[in-house]
Parts: C-alpha cells; sequence; structure tokens
C-alpha cells in the first residue's frame, strides 16, 4: 500500500465515487418541504457525514442528510428553513413572515486532495444546484452567517432550531453552530438546547415511496442470491468465515456497494449466540448452522436470515425447532393488519398484552407448541424482539408506538436459540406494506420450509 504523508496520509482513497442508484430528484425535494411544513417557521440544520481519516475505512453518508439530498458530498450542511407568519418581539419590534427557504452549503474544494479522495462539488462547480436538485448552494463559510441573520431577526427563534444532538462529529458540528448563533445574540451559550432532528426525519422515513421500495427490493434480490450461494458452500469441514466470504462476494456481484451488516455465520453452539461474528469455527456434521447476512444496494438495506443442516439434512429435533420457528413467523404474517398491527417486544408478552402486537403473535405461538429437554415452553428461547424497521439503515428509525401502514417496511424474525442443544433457529425476512395493505415478502423466492432448504443445499 502507498505511504503518504502529512494529512493527505489520513485521506479516503475515493470510496464514494461508486455511481449510486436514486430515488427522483424531485422525491428529495418533497421530503426537504415536508419537514419544512414541520418546522412550524423553524430551522432545521442537517450536516453531512466526513470522510474517515484512514482508507481502510468505508465512507457512508449520515442518513437523514442523504434522505433530504439524496447527496454524497461529504463534510457539507443542508439548512431547511420553514415559512413563518409575520410576528412582534416582546419589545414591539416587527419581524415580518418568512417564505420556505433551502440551501446546501459545500467545502471548498481542494484539488490537491482530491487526487487522493476524487473530485467534488462546490458552490463555484458549474451546475451544482441543477446537479443536486437544490433551490440554492453556497459556501460552508456562509453557514454562520445565515444561521446567524435568521436568529438574530427574532431571538425567539433560537427555540425552534432543529439539529443533530447526538456525539457523532455530525453532531459537534451542530453544536459547534448553534454555539455561533449564541455569540450572535451576545452569549455564551443558548439558553435552550437545539431540539432533534431525528425526531421530525423518523416520521417522514417511516413511510416508504414506491422507488425506495424498489431499491430495497433491488438489495433483497441480490441478498437472496447471496444466501443461495451460502447454503451451497455449507459442508462439513468449512470454516463459517468462508461461507461469510461467499455470501459477501454474491452480493457485491449483484450490485450492493457494503454490506448491510457484519455477516453472521454461527453453527452448532454459535448458532445459539445472537450476534456472532467472529466466524471462525470449522462446521461438523450435525450442527445447524445460522446465517445473518444481507447487503446494500444504492444505500437501502436488506435483512436475511436462514438457519441450515451442515450435512445437508435436519435432525427430527431440528426440524421440529424450525418449523415451530417458521410457524411462528407465518403466524405473524397471518395475524397482520395494515393500519392495526404494531410491533411490540420482549416486554409486551405478557397475558394482559394487546393483542395488536405481532411480536406477541409469535411468542404465544412459540410458547404453545414444543417442549424444551426438561418439559418446558420454548418460549423463553425467543429472547429478542420479532423485529424492526428497514430503509437506509438496517435498523431504520420508526416509532414502534405507531402501527405499521401503507409504506412500511420491516423484518418478522422470530428465532429460538437453545444453548443445552447446540441448536438456534432463526428465520428473517423484510417486508412491506403495499397500496393495498397486503404485506408483501421481498424474500419469497428464498428458501421457507424445511424441505425447501434442504432442496436448496443440494
Amino acid at each position: 500500500m502507498m505511504k503518504r504523508f502529512g494529512v493527505v496520509a489520513l485521506l479516503l482513497v475515493a470510496q464514494v465515487a461508486f455511481g449510486l442508484e436514486s430515488v427522483p430528484k424531485g422525491e428529495y425535494h418533497d421530503r426537504r418541504v415536508k419537514l419544512g411544513a414541520m418546522l412550524k417557521g423553524g430551522a432545521a440544520v442537517v450536516f453531512a457525514a466526513h470522510e474517515p481519516a484512514m482508507e481502510y475505512q468505508d465512507y457512508r453518508q449520515d442518513e437523514d442528510f442523504y434522505y433530504l439530498t439524496g447527496s454524497n458530498e461529504p463534510a457539507g450542511a443542508l439548512v431547511v428553513i420553514g415559512a413563518g407568519p409575520a410576528a412582534v418581539t416582546r419589545l414591539g419590534t416587527p419581524v415580518p413572515a418568512h417564505a420556505y427557504r433551502e440551501i446546501l452549503f459545500l467545502p471548498m474544494r481542494n484539488p490537491v486532495l482530491e487526487k487522493y479522495t476524487g473530485e467534488k462539488l462546490d458552490a463555484a462547480s458549474p451546475g451544482a444546484a441543477e446537479k443536486l436538485g437544490v433551490d440554492a448552494v453556497m459556501p460552508l463559510s456562509q453557514l454562520p452567517a445565515v444561521l446567524g441573520a435568521f436568529v438574530q431577526e427574532d431571538p425567539r427563534r433560537v427555540r425552534t432550531v432543529w439539529t443533530q444532538v447526538g456525539n457523532d462529529p455530525q453532531g459537534e458540528q451542530a453544536r459547534g453552530a448553534m454555539r455561533f448563533a449564541a455569540n450572535v445574540l451576545g452569549a455564551e451559550e443558548l439558553q435552550v438546547s437545539p431540539q432533534d432532528v431525528t425526531a421530525l426525519t423518523t416520521t417522514l422515513r417511516m413511510v416508504k415511496s414506491a422507488a425506495e421500495i424498489e431499491l430495497i427490493r433491488k438489495a433483497t434480490d441480490a441478498s437472496i442470491a447471496s444466501q443461495l450461494a451460502g447454503m451451497r458452500a455449507i459442508k462439513p469441514g468449512v470454516r463459517e468465515r468462508t461461507v461469510a466470504g461467499v455470501e459477501v462476494a454474491k452480493m457485491m456481484e449483484g450490485g450492493c456497494e457494503r454490506v448491510s451488516y457484519p455477516s453472521i455465520v454461527g453453527s452448532g453452539f454459535n448458532s445459539t449466540v445472537l450476534h456472532y461474528s467472529a466466524n471462525e469455527r470449522v462446521m461438523e456434521k450435525g450442527d445447524v448452522v445460522v446465517i445473518d447476512a444481507a447487503g446494500e444496494y444504492s444505500m437501502y438495506a436488506s435483512d436475511l436470515t436462514r438457519t441450515m443442516p451442515v450435512g445437508g439434512k435436519f435432525t427430527a429435533r431440528q426440524r421440529e425447532i424450525y418449523d415451530i420457528v417458521l410457524g411462528a413467523q407465518n403466524a405473524a404474517r397471518a395475524a397482520f393488519v395494515a393500519g392495526k398491527s404494531k410491533m411490540g417486544n420482549v416486554s409486551q408478552r405478557g397475558a394482559d398484552a394487546p393483542a395488536d402486537l405481532l411480536d406477541k403473535v409469535a411468542y404465544d405461538y412459540i410458547n404453545t407448541h414444543g417442549k424444551d429437554l426438561h418439559g418446558e415452553p420454548l418460549g423463553k428461547y425467543f429472547v429478542h424482539g420479532l423485529g424492526h424497521g428497514v430503509g437506509i439503515d438496517v435498523h431504520d428509525p420508526a416509532d414502534y408506538s405507531k402501527p405499521f401502514d401503507v409504506g412500511s417496511v420491516f423484518t418478522i424474525e422470530p428465532g429460538i436459540y437453545i444453548p443445552e442443544e447446540k441448536i438456534g433457529v432463526r428465520i428473517e425476512d423484510t417486508f412491506y406494506v403495499d397500496a393495498s395493505g397486503k404485506l408483501i415478502d421481498f424474500a419469497e423466492k428464498l428458501p421457507h420450509t424445511a424441505d425447501e432448504v434442504e432442496a436448496a443445499m443440494r
């Protein structure tokens, strides 16, 4: 690997230059307009991710920034100002009404560093606004002035600024911008904290458009091919990591730019470890192996898990547990009603749990079918929640107090993990709710039954 010196030594080789498919540019604009309407005259400031320091570290855009812009340009910032009515300050000073406004701020280009990182856009690039599909592009250096002017016009607006509040680099940038706004008002720090913009973007991101559904479908199709390749690679004497490599290669061949999460290939006792990722064991005949692996296509994730017998055929006990897990998934699918069903969680499995919780449906199925070696029900071996949202994040943000409705995308992934028997079984598919309210399995083409799994391994 080529050695580099000074600051240049810390820069990423161009990993952002891959071509991504995208939803229509107008859809990003519609999202920003919807966000603006939620601001009630306030402002949202959303920072992009920076390229990582070292070339072996992957660059991935901030999820909310990408959702609102579709841009993979690093280190910029988006400002959306919602339309607001005229007002009067406490001292009687009139404040005029202001219209909706959106500005994408970009850092200046550095031709020397671009030799390592690839060509970038900045505010001076010809047609930058048109290429990025935004109303206006400005140098990042002007962000403090724009934000400061907005706050200075009516100091009460500091209460209506929404931004990232986490401890990641984007959150640090947001805090720096807010400190500057405080300086504009002659204060060392703002008297109020900025509001968390994810409270707004979560609501927007829960409903997927047809274009988003199509990208998740492509991620899932590549992941189905990956899972099938993994099934065929499973043999006694093969290391788990070898199968993981086969799966990842197949995802990339299918157009994925990266895995959605570190691939899990857990055999024998490792099949009972939920997030096992060492993938270091050599598989043995008689094991079951859980493969939780899926890819990301144009920034949209999929999430799939299958369980296979290492020798190509389930034992009677393994098949029994497998069939119970599949039955639980089918029970949750059958119980789904758009606009009514919620996910639920492990703390809502008691007799008094609401009937509209899919997690409760799956748990009850598992707990009333089969026993462990001591004659006890199997519910206690279903130790995680039934599922989660999927989108730009493999665990896409969602308000699980609300029911799933048209445009929702989420997993259903029941599992039984019995360490004493070295049997872990998980079956996971990513689903979406179509325009008619029907629950559709993106991975319907992937084997589901035990017989189908055994046939796919041959």
